[in-house]
């Protein structure tokens, strides 16, 4: 071997582990800048309100029931303004939340709710429980009901050639199967579960909201309505902006004057979350959530693009 070779490969050799600890630098740099988590901030001199936000679609209960709790038992903490900002999501996490509230009222700790542009369906099922609902009125909520969608993947496959077989025991065992058609059979049985929770969702407002059954059952048929008919119909109590929201809050809590307003914030992500967090890109990576892994019963405004 030549001179000129060796040279060769010691170049290419050091230009190779030179790639591979920049791109392990460069990964860690990105994924590990900044640690998750949440501080809380504290705003004014005041007594303390504290404010627990829910954005987005319901996906999970976890860290909006942990706040509820720690404020619930912390006696600095005078009364919960909660901010609802969300379409609704799975039932099972909005009925959890919905318990959270529920029993924060029972505590004798005022709860008020403000909503934002969209608080609907679930959305507005953990809103319920509130001792005030304030709301735009150009909010959307309501949109009391129950939905489930199934994708459908044989006539995709039937057109490249490939076939599922599907062994089961119990006629029921593969209803909602994405690789045949859905049969009435199926259809019915989905739909005893959707009345079933659909009744659980109209029993929780019919309790919480003290409409009677007959008028809740004219408008519970997945509908939304703008702040002004939801405060025709009762279900909200008043109109008002987030600023009137504190100010009730603080009324109901027996807090003279301006109040102090704690709420938690999230620490910083990574420089890599902060850079695809409100991309396409990210919204592109969150196909498997939208497409795969969606609740079945969802109280859930359907989306509209």
């Amino acid at each position: 071997m030549d001179k000129s070779t060796k040279w060769f490969i010691i170049i290419i050799g050091g230009l190779t582990i030179f790639g591979f600890f920049s791109f392990l630098f460069l990964y860690f740099i990105l994924t590990g800048l900044a640690t998750e988590g949440s501080r809380e901030e504290v705003v004014g001199s005041g007594e303390k309100i504290a404010v627990i936000e829910l954005n987005g679609v319901i996906t999970d209960s976890k860290d909006i029931v942990r706040q509820f709790k720690k404020y619930r038992q912390d006696r600095s903490i005078k009364g919960i303004l909660f901010r609802v900002e969300s379409p609704g999501g799975g039932v099972v996490p909005s009925q959890e939340i919905f318990e959270e509230v529920k029993k924060t009222r029972e505590k004798s700790k005022p709860i008020v709710v403000s909503m934002g542009s969209l608080a609907a369906s679930g959305g507005y099922y953990v809103s319920c429980p509130a001792n005030r609902i304030v709301a735009n009125p150009g909010t959307l909520t309501g949109s009391i009901g129950v939905i489930s969608q199934f994708i459908r993947y044989d006539s995709l496959l039937g057109k490249i050639g490939v076939e599922v077989n599907t062994i089961k025991s119990g006629k029921f065992k593969d209803a909602g199967n994405p690789f045949r058609p859905m049969e009435n059979i199926d259809r019915a049985y989905f739909q005893t579960l959707m009345d079933d929770v659909h009744k659980q969702f109209i029993d929780a407002v019919e309790n919480n909201r003290k409409i009677s059954h007959d008028e809740l059952l004219k408008i519970a048929d997945g509908r939304v309505f703008t702040g002004l008919q939801a405060l025709t119909l009762g279900l909200i109590d008043t109109l008002g902006t987030y600023e009137d929201a504190i100010m009730i809050t603080a009324k109901l809590s027996g807090i003279r004057g301006e109040p102090s307003i704690v709420r938690e914030k999230k620490k910083a992500f990574s420089i890599l979350d902060q850079i695809l967090g409100n991309s396409r890109i990210a919204k592109f990576l969150g196909l498997e959530d939208k497409i795969f892994n969606q609740s079945i019963l969802q109280f859930r405004m359907a989306e509209v693009y």
